[in-house]
């Protein structure tokens, strides 16, 4: 299958100056998080290969945060599927939507839990479920048996 290039290079500079990271709904839930005494890594490798970064993460708990955008994602909610070039962008999309899926699996496969929220959910919301997941990963690790025999 060939690969169908943006509508014009007008697109393609759009398109670059795209913010990948830091997007206001990512801002607004590191700074709920925050606020609630929560500290995290941003923008953290989560596998090494295929390179995957977490947009929020708690390395020493082995959960993994991304707040995925409405459009870039395909959110069943809000996503809008472009008239001009439209193969381009449900390519597009679709492979982002993919990537997500794998990036869930192996994740999940290396005993990692994984949050996903869309940009359009509320921040204390996701913030309230970040924290509660917080809480049960540090309540199972001072239950495990390992644990219990460090002490």
């Amino acid at each position: 299958m060939s690969r169908i290039q943006p509508l014009s290079p007008e697109t393609s500079r759009r398109m670059a100056k795209v913010r990948q990271k830091g997007a206001n709904a990512e801002i607004a839930l590191r700074s709920e998080l925050y606020r609630r005494g929560l500290r995290y890594r941003v923008d953290y490798e989560v596998l090494k290969k295929p390179r995957r970064v977490a947009d929020v993460a708690f390395p020493g708990l082995k959960i993994a945060i991304f707040v995925d955008g409405c459009f870039w994602h395909g959110c069943p909610e809000h996503a809008t599927w472009p008239k001009q070039n439209a193969e381009f962008w449900r390519q597009k999309i679709e492979a982002n939507r993919h990537r997500d899926a794998d990036t869930n699996s192996r994740l999940l496969d290396a005993g990692w839990t994984v949050l996903r929220f869309w940009e359009h959910e509320s921040p204390i919301r996701a913030a309230e479920t970040v924290a509660q997941t917080v809480a049960m990963a540090k309540a199972k690790r001072c239950t495990s048996p390992v644990a219990n025999e460090k002490n």
